[in-house]
C-alpha cells in the first residue's frame, strides 16, 4: 500500500460514506499522520432539496469519524468548480442526446488533482481515498489495477486521473471486500460503519436524471421517435428523456416492443426490436492511456460500471481506440467510457462515440 513503512503524512478524502471513513482509520492505526478533507460540492435548493454530493449530514459523518480518530477534519467549498467541470459538462451531453459519466469527470477534475494541490498545501506526500482499487509500480511506472472486490471495483471511474496523481494515491481498502472493510469500520469503532451505500449519482440521488436535466436547462432538443426505417412512431419534448437501451417511456402506447437504438443530431430517437441493440465494436475518443499499446492488441474492456470485462481487440488510433468484440455487446450506449483493460491492469480509457 505504501512503498516505506515509516510513517507518512496523508491527506484522505472524506465523503461521510464508510468506505473513506474506515481507509481513514486503518491508516491512522498503522500510524499514519492522517488529515481528513471532505469537499462541500453541490447544494440543491427550493423544492428539490434532493442533493447529497456531501449534504450536511454526511459532512456531520466525516466530522464525527476524524473527531472519533483524533484527527483534524477541514471542509472544502469547491461547488463552483464542481458545477463548472462536472455538471454543465454533464447536462450538455445530455442535451446533445449523450449519456455522460460524471463520476469520471469528477475524479480527473475537481477531486483528485485537487486534492493533490491540497495536499501540498498541507505537506503531505500521499492522498488516500475508499475507492475499491489498487496501485502498483512495474519497472517505475505507476499501475491503476482492479479492485480485488470485483463487485465494487471503481477503476472504471478512474482511468483519467493523471499518472503523476496515481503515484501518490493510496487505497487501504483495495485488497477488500466490502463486507470486510465493513467488519474493520466495526473493529476500529467508526461512527458510520453501518451506513448504508449511496446508489445513485450524488447530485441526482432521486435517479431522475430527465427531471434534473429539465429543471436545470428547461427543454432540451425536441424531435421525433422513429423506427430503423426512418418512419415517425411519435413526438418527443426533449433528447434527454432518453438513453440507448431505454424500453420504458418511449411514448408509443401499444405495438412490439421497441428499445432506443439510437439518439441522432437533429433530436430523433430511433427505436427498434432487442436484436438491433447489439454490435461488435465501437469508437472510442476523449482517450487517456496510462499504458499505450504499441498496436492493435487483444484485451478486455468495460463499457459502463456494472459490466464485466469483455474480450476485445482493441486498436489505437489517432483521436482514440476502436474495439472490436469477440461477441457482440447490447447498448453500447455514445457518452458513455471505454475501459482497456490487460488482466487486472488499466490501460487506459475514454468515451463511446456514435458509430
Amino acid at each position: 500500500m505504501i512503498a516505506s513503512a515509516e510513517p507518512r503524512r496523508i491527506l484522505v478524502a472524506m465523503s461521510g460514506g464508510v468506505d473513506s471513513s474506515v481507509a481513514a482509520a486503518l491508516l491512522h492505526e498503522q500510524g499514519h499522520e492522517v488529515l481528513g478533507v471532505t469537499m462541500h460540492l453541490w447544494d440543491a435548493t427550493g423544492e428539490h432539496q434532493v442533493g447529497r454530493c456531501c449534504a450536511p449530514e454526511d459532512r456531520d459523518d466525516a466530522r464525527r469519524t476524524c473527531e472519533h480518530l483524533g484527527i483534524p477534519h477541514y471542509v472544502i467549498d469547491e461547488r463552483e468548480a464542481f458545477r463548472a467541470e462536472v455538471v454543465e459538462p454533464f447536462l450538455a451531453e445530455y442535451e446533445s442526446g449523450r449519456t455522460p459519466i460524471p463520476c469520471v469527470q469528477c475524479n480527473r477534475t475537481v477531486k483528485l488533482h485537487r486534492l493533490a494541490v491540497l495536499a501540498d498545501r498541507f505537506n503531505c506526500s500521499h492522498i488516500a481515498t475508499g475507492h475499491y482499487a489498487r496501485i502498483a509500480m512495474a519497472a517505475g511506472e505507476v499501475q491503476l489495477l482492479r479492485g480485488r472486490d470485483r463487485a465494487k471495483d471503481q477503476t472504471y471511474f478512474l482511468f483519467g486521473v493523471r499518472k503523476d496523481v496515481l503515484a501518490r494515491l493510496i487505497f487501504p481498502l483495495g485488497e477488500m471486500v466490502k463486507d470486510e472493510a465493513r467488519a474493520e469500520g466495526r473493529r476500529l469503532g467508526v461512527p458510520n460503519a453501518d451506513k448504508p451505500d449511496s446508489q445513485e449519482l450524488c447530485f441526482v440521488p432521486d435517479g431522475d436524471i430527465s427531471g434534473f436535466v429539465r429543471r436545470e436547462l428547461g427543454a432540451t432538443k425536441p424531435g421525433r421517435v422513429v423506427d430503423e426505417s426512418g418512419a415517425k412512431l411519435a413526438d418527443h419534448d426533449g433528447v434527454s428523456g432518453f438513453t440507448v437501451g431505454q424500453r420504458k417511456g418511449l411514448g408509443l402506447g401499444g405495438g412490439p416492443v421497441r428499445f432506443v437504438l439510437k439518439i441522432l443530431d437533429q433530436g430523433d430517437v430511433v427505436v427498434g426490436g432487442d436484436d438491433a441493440l447489439y454490435q461488435h465494436e465501437l469508437l472510442a475518443s476523449g482517450v487517456q492511456w496510462l499504458r499505450r499499446p504499441a498496436g492493435p492488441i487483444d484485451a478486455s474492456i468495460r463499457i459502463r460500471h456494472r459490466h464485466g470485462p469483455e474480450a476485445a481487440r482493441i486498436e489505437p488510433t489517432e483521436s482514440g481506440f476502436r474495439a472490436v468484440f469477440t461477441e457482440p455487446q447490447r447498448a453500447i450506449t455514445p457518452g458513455q467510457a471505454a475501459v482497456v483493460y490487460l488482466g487486472d491492469e488499466v490501460l487506459g480509457g475514454g468515451f463511446i462515440d456514435q458509430l
